[in-house]
């Protein structure tokens, strides 16, 4: 897993092991940067003292000026003077490349401190008070990433969502379009939640749904927005969300599993994400796959990610 630092002063990117100093009585901001927001909060003595959001900063789901024009937004928010480190947890953070293009964009508002970048799964793992384990993401995208005693790392899933992504808010957004195609072309009527999809984006037919989700004005972002519609319908007792829901929550069981194999550890798994925390029949299904397969310490996340940061500063110096 890419770990990239700038100590202070630094004039270029590179990995290290963290062991630069810290500026004495500097503040700690921590970053959680997703696919749809950013969200920052300012640390200072062990204490949140600002908790703000703003659009996403993640170069993979919007341009590097409006991330850079988001990122500008949220530390006029929560303050840039006196930062001792800045720790940022990011989906696709896979290279160093990844690490230090994101540090590159956030050094200029901290002058003087460390920067240390890290795939956004290690937040949550973090967070959810574990040194060990495996960390699960289900949100935009989705990911696992876990660490064992031995200091080892592994990882499944958190390809993207034109490889995978199974079980995170784009593939919800997708199979709904799906569904609602196959339907029109059965000759069926449109059902719950084809209806609630074409109210939600603007369409009177099924058929139109083809051009809008292969046009420029939508992408990852409005598709995984959609997510909740298949949920809402699953609430509501439609089968084939249900389905879909059900579906999600396997294929994030099985990212967790395929970690934990790899790492020799059968816990905890921790859940997060904005499904993974807020979609129950998510977590059952979740819970459900991984106790069929002996998988028994599996937590959901109860406190945003971003709070993982002090832990991590605690335990990397």
């Amino acid at each position: 897993m890419t770990n990239t630092d700038i100590p202070p002063a630094a004039d270029s990117v590179s990995p290290s092991s963290g062991t630069a100093p810290v500026t004495p009585g500097g503040a700690v901001i921590g970053l959680d940067i997703g696919g749809t927001k950013t969200h920052g909060v300012r640390f200072e003595d062990g204490r949140a003292v600002a908790d703000e959001s703003v659009g996403s900063s993640n170069v993979q789901n919007v341009s590097r000026d409006e991330a850079a024009a988001n990122l500008a937004e949220l530390f006029s928010r929560i303050g840039s003077g006196a930062v001792a480190q800045v720790y940022a947890g990011a989906g696709g953070i896979d290279t160093d490349d990844d690490a230090a293009a994101l540090a590159a964009l956030i050094a200029p508002h901290v002058p003087g401190a460390r920067i240390t970048v890290v795939h956004d799964s290690r937040l949550l793992l973090a967070a959810g008070g574990a040194s060990t384990g495996v960390a699960v993401i289900g949100g935009t995208g989705s990911a696992a990433w876990g660490r064992n005693s031995q200091g080892e790392e592994a990882r499944a899933g958190g390809w993207g969502y034109l490889l995978g992504d199974e079980g995170a808010g784009y593939w919800l957004g997708r199979e709904a379009v799906r569904h609602s195609l196959r339907r029109m072309n059965q000759g069926q009527e449109a059902d719950e939640l084809t209806t609630a999809l074409l109210a939600s984006c603007g369409l009177d037919h099924p058929n139109k749904l083809i051009a809008l989700f292969h046009s420029v004005s939508t992408g990852r972002r409005y598709w995984a927005q959609r997510a909740r519609l298949v949920v809402e319908a699953a609430d509501a007792g439609h089968a084939k969300s249900r389905e879909l829901v059900d579906q999600a929550g396997r294929d994030l069981a099985q990212l967790a599993e395929q970690t934990l194999r790899q790492l020799g550890l059968d816990g905890p798994v921790i859940l997060g994400g904005g499904l993974g925390m807020k979609v129950p029949r998510l977590q059952e299904s979740f819970r459900s796959t991984l106790a069929a397969a002996g998988i028994s310490d599996v937590r959901v996340l109860d406190q945003d990610p971003v709070f993982g940061v002090l832990r991590l500063v605690a335990e990397n110096g």
